[in-house]
């Protein structure tokens, strides 16, 4: 076991009920979840790129490694994280971005961060250290637990190191921009979420639809033709996408301005407007709809349940009143057992999911 592992083990067993621990990478989502609590464990000391197989399209980092390192070194070989997993900030870590499990713009077309986790190294509660998964897609029987760390906000354990599947950069892109309503935005994207054309992203807030086509050359002109609108050029394109991305696009810095919450609402991409009081942003072919709004959280979480989906306080407002959905009783239930297996002392992120988790 190396220094750092050392350190972080040291750390454990010295925590105990009593002293629980704040596992912290980059600190660039330290708004994101309930409280903030316990001692800080810095992980950013262990870091680096492990392995990186170009031709395998796989990368494996240490927790501390920062993310626009990993971005860089896959940039260099014409590759990508896909899934455009948000910064919010140059400190970013790859074993943060795993942790809190969110993705940006590319989640529409290519799949959520989620799945692009082929394997893990995790410490434990106890201060072991344990590994599952791999550096292939199909290396588990059972329950996937790799998986199972994105997302879970540092609560089950520290993430050491994570392997990731990459993919190729497209060879073109174009983004186009349509004027519709949000009822007609909704339905066309529906409508063309059913048909062969290389979307990657989109994005309508206002009366203003952008689309991103990504692929190859030919399948990107072939679908401009059949989606129209006004095309975008190019570096204008690069940051609105990078703004949708990082929350820097005026929609989200309005949200910031005004002292609004900004919820973030996943639902079945056909849900119908909501007309919930507010502005929204709708994304991944209406599947997220983001919304900076005063209404209440039981208005806003209602709206979700009704349309099949959840609500989540993603930035100010009222803490209290939860940042995420409520669990089921036998889903928290699981989730307990899941947390009294690997971190039987609750050392980790104590209540940063929920209040009493």
């Amino acid at each position: 076991m190396d220094a750092n592992l050392e350190k972080f083990s040291d750390a454990i067993r010295q925590a105990g009920e009593s002293r629980p621990l704040r596992l912290r990478g980059g600190g660039t989502k330290d708004f994101y979840g309930q409280a903030l609590e316990g001692e800080v464990l810095d992980t950013r000391a262990h870091s680096g790129i492990a392995a990186y197989e170009p031709s395998e399209l796989v990368i494996t980092a240490r927790c501390g490694t920062r993310l626009a390192e990993v971005e860089a070194a896959l940039r260099e070989r014409g590759q990508m994280l896909p899934f455009e997993p948000p910064c919010f900030g140059e400190p970013a870590t790859i074993g943060g971005a795993v942790a809190v499990g969110l993705s940006g713009p590319g989640r529409q077309a290519a799949g959520a961060l989620r799945d692009f986790v082929l394997g893990v190294k995790v410490m434990d509660g106890r201060g072991d250290v344990l590994s599952f998964g791999g550096q292939v897609m199909k290396n588990v029987a059972g329950y996937d637990v790799s998986r199972l760390m994105a997302g879970s906000l540092g609560t089950l354990g520290i993430i050491l190191e994570v392997s990731l599947k990459v993919l190729p950069r497209p060879v073109a892109e174009a983004t186009l921009r349509l004027e519709l309503p949000e009822d007609k935005a909704i339905e066309q994207l529906n409508r063309w979420a059913g048909r062969p054309l290389p979307i990657s992203a989109s994005a309508w807030t206002g009366h203003d639809l952008a689309i991103r086509l990504s692929g190859a050359t030919a399948a990107v002109q072939e679908a401009r033709g059949k989606i129209g609108g006004e095309g975008v050029e190019d570096g204008q394109a690069r940051r609105f996408w990078d703004g949708v991305r990082e929350h820097a696009d005026p929609f989200f810095r309005s949200s910031i301005e005004n002292a609004a919450p900004l919820w973030r609402l996943s639902v079945p991409s056909t849900t119908p407007p909501l007309k919930l009081q507010g502005e929204q942003m709708i994304e991944w072919g209406g599947a997220l709809r983001w919304l900076h709004s005063h209404a209440d959280a039981r208005t806003v979480r209602e709206a979700a349940r009704r349309a099949g989906g959840h609500a989540t306080l993603f930035r100010g407002g009222d803490k209290s009143v939860g940042v995420f959905q409520p669990l089921a009783p036998a889903m928290m239930k699981i989730h307990r057992q899941l947390k009294a297996e690997f971190d039987p002392q609750s050392v980790f992120n104590r209540g940063r999911m929920y209040p009493d988790f």
